[in-house]
């Protein structure tokens, strides 16, 4: 009986070496492009970020100027519109001409509202949908992009996080081949070394969802 069991057990530690050996071939394979990918995803971060910072700032600078546009707008209106309520053509045309040019529509739009005769005729033309602010809309797409863009930096960091997780799993069945081959039980090399298995493939298969970078 000893002799029948003594090929069986040496072909079996057989198996388990060879198994263990690939075990810790792939492993390692995956080890080393999880980590090249977790350090992709974190490059990948460190772009979505530095290009949110800099719409921000771009867009707080847009938003400057439209404010000093606005200001412009409103100083100029005031002494129009004192000039126009007093019907003096001579200085209303002055000022008029002074206008910014995507200011001019608004006034033409309010002029036509008959605001001096018209109790229904809104304030200013500020209020009207004519008044519009090509800087300030630049701020807001700016504004609008960083936002997207921090938000993709948020998400390129969970990536990096993910393929890290991924690092530490592969690890982990690196380990249990690796001990497997210590073990002087061949139940209890096959038990270690099937843990490893179940460890590599399910987080194989976990990231085989996760997204590539190959971008320079």
């Amino acid at each position: 009986m000893s002799r029948d069991r003594a090929p069986e057990d040496s072909r079996l530690a057989q198996w388990l070496e060879l198994g263990a050996t690939v075990l810790i071939a792939v492993a390692a394979v995956a080890t080393a492009w999880s980590g090249y990918q977790s350090t992709r995803w974190s490059g990948e971060q460190a772009i979505a970020f530095s290009e949110a910072n800099a719409n921000r700032l771009e867009s707080t600078r847009a938003s400057a100027r439209a404010n000093t546009q606005t200001q412009i707008d409103v100083v100029t209106f005031v002494q129009w519109a004192d000039a126009y309520a007093r019907e003096e053509g001579l200085l209303r045309d002055f000022y008029f001409d002074r206008f910014r040019a995507e200011f001019r529509p608004a006034v033409d739009a309010w002029i036509a509202t008959r605001p001096l005769m018209n109790p229904d005729a809104p304030l200013t033309p500020f209020q009207l949908p004519e008044y519009r602010l090509a800087e300030g809309e630049r701020a807001d797409r700016l504004e609008a992009d960083a936002t997207a863009a921090a938000e993709l930096a948020r998400r390129n960091n969970q990536r990096s996080d993910n393929y890290v997780l991924a690092v530490v799993m592969f690890a982990l069945a690196l380990f249990f081949a690796g001990i497997s081959t210590r073990l002087p039980s061949p139940r209890s090399r096959a038990a270690i070394l099937v843990l490893g298995w179940v460890a590599f493939l399910l987080t194989l298969t976990w990231e085989a969802t996760f997204p590539v970078s190959f971008s320079t």
